[in-house]
């Protein structure tokens, strides 16, 4: 397919107005006009003609030697491999219409050699759209979680810069922006809450009274809403996304073999450890409003109100595993009966149903090691008979209206349980029990903490929770461990008998003072004095 080269002069015939063409009178002129060039490209996937058109050159050789270089491109691929002319022609139909230089011979043959992708000049936002494409095999709510990184920080962030571009710098510089926006962010939502608890003092009646809160309402409306910051974890998830996406670009050639975000330095974001809800930390909150961490813990006799309180419930067997046996939500709302043995006592946790925004779909656990097998107490089993025989009655008294979801828990009609509806009821019933506030999440929390005080290994704690490592649970329950830890020592030292418990200041006063070392010489003298005094 030959490419052609013409001229032509944009002049017109001053009579008639039209366009003089080849019969211009300036045309045995060589450099009247500008010269282009036409070459003809392999049809697309969808059969159409197209071609490479280029115009502007001051001279004829100058076109030719654009056409040469079309020409040598569109010859990288051998004639059989319709595959390669097509990516060529893509390549270079785009350069057209974009009116960009065209690519570098070598580069672009060394790119097609190795099965690159043709567009060197592809944008970090590009790549992060052709990444997330090939993402389709993770779960969901993980899908998600990486769609929110791109959409929200990186492409905004990092989009137009090109791949091959990309630097530390570039990384420093957008999570500054963050940090800064994270400032931005925390006094605009204290200067809302300020102007919320502003109008909350201002009474009702009046002319003025009315005028004022018409004014603060108004400069409330106008306020951006309250935002929530995006912390120390959340830069690190976005750090990962990053750190992911570009090592894929890494393994496809896609830019060279070093990755800016395993360079970037973060500030470290320690996750909340869990606290147990002492009866100093409940005075406090009491007083203030305040919980001392995110992650709080009943003690024991909390969760044994709170059962006491829900004792009958519909729902009774739900929060009583979520307690003792550290069910996820989602795990606890996605059991299905074929997942429970009566005869070995066992619970398996193989499907949960999750939240995509409001509605609800199933999906394998959260981890690998989320997929698993409970032990079940003798009470919880009597529990899961009880359960049992109340959904018999709910299917019989709701007759055909009801679904066959095959769950130990549903709704009443047999239907899914909401995973979100499921926390909104939990919060309730802890407020209705009147006793100080967890998450529904921390109930898993609670069955860990009791795990522990009962003295199981950390390991079978570990495997009961799902956690993949012991090192996650250690983490999450380092405050736990030590005060553990502390029983632990209190109990060593109850262990050894004593005929007295010495005070430290009468140990202080009877020992050999510090520098003084105890030889066999002072131990003679010490008893010769002793001879000599009797």
């Amino acid at each position: 397919m030959n490419g052609t080269v013409t001229r032509r002069c944009s002049c017109r015939n001053p009579e008639t107005g039209n366009p003089y063409g080849t019969q211009c009178p300036k045309r045995a002129n060589k450099r009247h006009g500008a010269w282009s060039v036409v070459q003809e490209l392999v049809p697309g996937e969808d059969g159409k003609r197209r071609r490479f058109r280029r115009s502007g050159f001051a001279t004829s050789a100058a076109a030719t030697e654009e056409l040469n270089k079309v020409s040598a491109l569109m010859a990288i691929p051998e004639e059989d491999d319709t595959a390669g002319q097509i990516a060529i022609s893509d390549l270079l139909e785009a350069c057209s219409k974009a009116k960009e230089p065209l690519p570098d011979y070598d580069e672009t043959r060394r790119r097609f050699a190795v099965g690159q992708s043709l567009n060197s000049r592809m944008t970090v936002g590009e790549w992060l759209d052709i990444w997330l494409a090939g993402r389709k095999r993770l779960r969901v709510t993980g899908l998600k979680r990486y769609e929110c990184d791109v959409r929200v920080h990186l492409k905004p962030h990092l989009g137009e810069i090109r791949l091959d571009k990309l630097r530390v710098h570039h990384l420093d510089k957008m999570f500054d922006a963050i940090n800064e926006a994270n400032i931005e962010i925390v006094e605009q939502n204290a200067q809302r809450r300020s102007a919320i608890e502003l109008l909350k003092t201002v009474p009702w009646k009046g002319a003025e009274n009315r005028a004022r809160r018409k004014w603060l309402q108004a400069s409330i409306d106008a306020m951006p809403p309250f935002r929530r910051v995006t912390g120390a974890s959340t830069q690190a998830h976005i750090k990962a996304t990053l750190r992911a996406a570009l090592n894929v670009a890494i393994a496809q050639q896609e830019m060279a073999n070093f990755n800016p975000a395993e360079h970037v330095e973060l500030e470290p974001g320690a996750k909340p450890k869990a606290l147990v809800w002492t009866d100093e930390r409940v005075e406090h909150w009491l007083a203030t409003g305040e919980k001392p961490s995110p992650v709080m813990v009943w003690t024991p006799e909390h969760t044994g109100r709170f059962l006491d309180f829900i004792a009958g419930s519909r729902l009774y067997l739900l929060w009583h595993l979520i307690a003792f046996r550290g069910l996820r939500r989602g795990e606890a709302c996605g059991l299905r009966w074929m997942d429970l043995d009566l005869g070995s006592a066992s619970l398996s946790v193989a499907t949960q149903l999750v939240q995509d925004g409001w509605e609800v779909i199933e999906g394998a656990p959260k981890t690998n090691s989320g997929i698993r097998l409970v032990a079940l107490d003798s009470e919880s089993l009597q529990y899961a008979r009880d359960h049992k025989r109340q959904q018999d009655k709910e299917r019989r008294e709701a007759g055909d209206k009801w679904k066959l979801t095959g769950r130990i828990f549903t709704q009443e009609d047999g239907s899914w349980l909401h995973p979100g509806k499921v926390s909104d009821l939990f919060e309730r019933l802890v407020a209705a029990a009147d006793l100080p506030p967890i998450r529904l999440h921390d109930l898993r929390h609670g069955a860990a903490t009791l795990m522990l005080a009962a003295g199981i290994d950390i390991k079978v704690v570990s495997d009961t929770l799902g956690h993949s490592d012991t090192r996650i649970t250690r983490d999450i329950y380092q405050a736990v461990l030590d005060d553990l830890a502390r029983a632990a020592a209190e109990a060593v030292v109850k262990l050894v008998p004593r005929s007295r418990r010495r005070s430290r200041k009468e140990t202080q006063t009877e020992l050999p003072a510090m520098g003084k070392p105890i030889t066999r010489d002072r131990m003679r003298a010490e008893g010769n004095d002793e001879e000599q005094t009797a």
